[in-house]
């Protein structure tokens, strides 16, 4: 029975270590100059009036020239000033600014895209920032290669405090996998803060978004056109092309976050996405588990040592290699408390999921006609 946790945790060293050999690959990419395909750059947003500004203005701001793309604003039914202050920017030639047309963020960015007149359709948040040659780098890197979709990197905003440092690792490992079963053939997420894709390969795959899922407008698309047997998924790196966005401000709004996140996974059926959750969820009960068994049964203080050894290793192997690719080195030091708090974060967080009726919106819109 000691050998059980250990014998559990081997897929999980698998898979990670297989992640972290496709990461030991990535390589900058090189922009070329003057692209020229046009963009339209989406935004869903609701209740944002503080934040848009300084977004309008970053996009605004772009190398790109300015006769290539478009910013759309999609106000998803704000209580606030939201559209009134989208509608008002007059920094970039053409901004569109919509109402939702049905419930939720996927509608909101349906609305937007239906509207849209780029081949390429970058998606990000109000809350974001990004560098003056972002869609520079997006569209060189599309150009070069003719994707269907581009992942793209995001980090978050660096807090203090271990509540800041804690977000910041968390989300360092989700980019790390997220880069990783990318550059492995294999992606199992993406976020939708930094995301593009032809419009064309959005209609083909709008009818299996899930509309009536709250979350999800990112990978639900993605896991639709890795179906697709010809279809050209790409994880970019480069420095330039890295969006930033804020992190929760409390412990409530994270947990509610992370919630509506995992809340979708029961939905999946990609094969790859689901594997690694099952995996990484046995891992994880078995380092709560092993906690509270010492914590009864002190005797088995080195079975707990022994497996946080093994579990961490190849934990901090991959965030290591993103905290070094996004200049975060420092972050490590907090590594070790973020690991032994984790495996509680995450198990109260996945039964707050299987209660919550969060994930669902009712009366949602149909896709007939659109």
């Amino acid at each position: 029975m000691q050998w059980l946790p250990f014998i559990l945790l081997t897929p999980y060293l698998f898979l990670l270590l297989k992640i972290y050999r496709s990461l030991l690959k990535i390589r900058t990419v090189v922009t070329i100059d003057n692209p020229v395909t046009f963009i339209s750059v989406v935004v869903a947003c609701r209740n944002e009036e503080e934040k848009l500004p300084l977004l309008l203005k970053n996009i605004s701001g772009q190398n790109y020239s300015k006769k290539l793309f478009e910013i759309i604003i999609v106000d998803d039914h704000s209580t606030d000033k939201t559209f009134e202050i989208a509608s008002s920017f007059k920094e970039s030639e053409r901004v569109i600014v919509l109402k939702n047309s049905g419930a939720g963020k996927k509608s909101a960015l349906r609305t937007g895209i239906l509207a849209s007149s780029g081949q390429l359709i970058i998606t990000t948040d109000a809350d974001c920032t990004m560098s003056g040659s972002w869609l520079t780098s997006i569209a060189s890197f599309f150009e070069n290669n003719r994707p269907d979709m581009i992942i793209c990197p995001v980090q978050l905003r660096p807090e203090d405090g271990f509540f800041g440092r804690f977000q910041e690792i968390e989300f360092m490992s989700l980019q790390g996998i997220t880069a990783g079963t990318a550059l492995a053939g294999e992606p199992v997420m993406c976020n939708g803060a930094n995301l593009a894709f032809t419009r064309e390969a959005y209609l083909r795959n709008v009818e299996n978004l899930r509309f009536d899922i709250a979350s999800g407008d990112d990978v639900f698309l993605l896991h639709s056109l890795k179906k697709e047997k010809l279809s050209k998924i790409l994880w970019l790196e480069s420095a330039c092309a890295i969006v930033t966005t804020i992190p929760s401000r409390t412990i409530a709004q994270f947990l509610r976050q992370r919630s509506r996140w995992i809340s979708k996974g029961k939905y999946y059926t990609d094969r790859a996405t689901t594997t690694l959750a099952i995996t990484s969820l046995i891992a994880i009960c078995m380092q709560l588990t092993l906690i509270i068994a010492t914590l009864i049964n002190p005797s088995l203080i080195w079975i707990l040592a022994t497996f946080l050894i093994l579990k961490s290793f190849p934990d901090y192997l991959i965030i290591s290699n993103t905290a070094v690719r996004y200049g975060r080195k420092g972050i490590l030091r907090w590594f070790m408390p973020a690991q032994l708090v984790y495996p509680f974060y995450i198990i109260g967080v996945a039964l707050y999921s299987l209660i919550s009726k969060n994930d669902i919106i009712p009366n949602y819109p149909s896709l007939k006609g659109t």
